[in-house]
């Protein structure tokens, strides 16, 4: 009664571990795909969009005939690069400059 099953009566205990060791992690590994498919599935249809900046160069107040080179949103602020070589930086919700940075030529 207390009979190993015919396909493991003449192996030795290191191999019937062994073998119960790859079932095991075959198992795991098949579990782990399925995982990782199912989460790509479901963040690839996933229907929220990014959220639309409508933030432009122009609601700033940059001086008149300075040509806008850069622009970026920085948390709370509006950095501006103009084309004469000022970095100006506004705050996003009021439109206000708080810092002038000039860079130097060359």
């Amino acid at each position: 009664m207390d009979e190993a099953p015919k396909d493991q009566a003449g192996l030795p205990r290191d191999l019937r571990f062994l073998k119960t060791l790859v079932t095991v992690l075959t198992g795991v590994m098949i579990a782990g795909v399925i995982t990782i498919t199912a989460l790509l599935v479901i963040r690839l249809n996933d229907t929220a969009e990014a959220p639309i900046l409508t933030v432009a160069p122009g609601e700033y107040a940059v001086p008149e005939g300075v040509g806008v080179t850069g622009f970026q949103l920085v948390g709370r602020h509006v950095v501006i690069i103009g084309d004469d070589n000022v970095i100006r930086v506004f705050e996003r919700d009021s439109g206000l400059q708080v810092r002038v940075f000039a860079l130097p030529e060359g």
